[in-house]
């Protein structure tokens, strides 16, 4: 009796866990991990965008900072936070930040993009009013850093190089929120001679 309630405590404060902080691991593929990925995670990569253009770490080149926000359609904070992001762009861009989204799940088992999930995405994108910045696609390129993500969403910094500056943040975030993180990392960067 007591084994029974115990298990039904644990479980419920896992549920709890995931409602308040965000979805968990969003494929397969990911691990638990630190809430802070590598330097230099991005400083490699080949994808493709939502759109369908083909990008590498180039896309990082002439920002002082990319914010990159990893999501997941199945993940309701990850869509709540989405139209707050899209609010940014304008504001931070002319300070030299970046932002783009990285949809987690849209690769199979296989490593290969998977036509019905890009299509979840696309429609995501599309209802929540997130086309003015850029998704990334994951896939195989991008392994390294998805086995670094617990949890959707998952918002972290790098500088043009690729190098993660801050921390990552394993939450949802207002754009109230959005902003005193991006200002913070931004400052802090600036401080240190864009030192990571």
């Amino acid at each position: 009796m007591k084994r029974n309630l115990y298990k039904k405590l644990i479980l419920l404060i896992v549920c709890l866990g995931l409602v308040l902080g965000g979805c968990g691991a969003p494929s397969e593929n990911n691990s638990s991990g630190s809430s802070e990925s590598p330097a230099g995670i991005l400083s490699s990569f080949s994808t493709t965008t939502l759109t369908g253009d083909s990008v590498d770490q180039t896309i990082l080149e002439g920002y002082d900072l990319t914010m990159v926000n990893v999501w997941a359609t199945y993940c309701g904070p990850c869509v709540t936070e989405m139209p707050y992001i899209s609010n940014l762009i304008e504001d931070y861009e002319e300070q030299g930040v970046q932002i783009l989204g990285l949809v987690s799940d849209v690769m199979t088992s296989q490593g290969e993009l998977d036509p019905y999930q890009v299509s979840l995405a696309e429609d995501v994108v599309e209802k929540t009013g997130a086309g003015n910045y850029t998704h990334l696609m994951a896939d195989l390129s991008l392994y390294g850093l998805l086995s670094q993500i617990y949890a959707v969403p998952t918002t972290f910094f790098v500088d043009s190089e690729g190098n993660q500056v801050g921390s990552a943040y394993v939450q949802m975030l207002t754009e109230d929120q959005f902003r005193s993180v991006i200002d913070e990392t931004l400052a802090d960067f600036r401080a240190n001679d864009g030192e990571v």
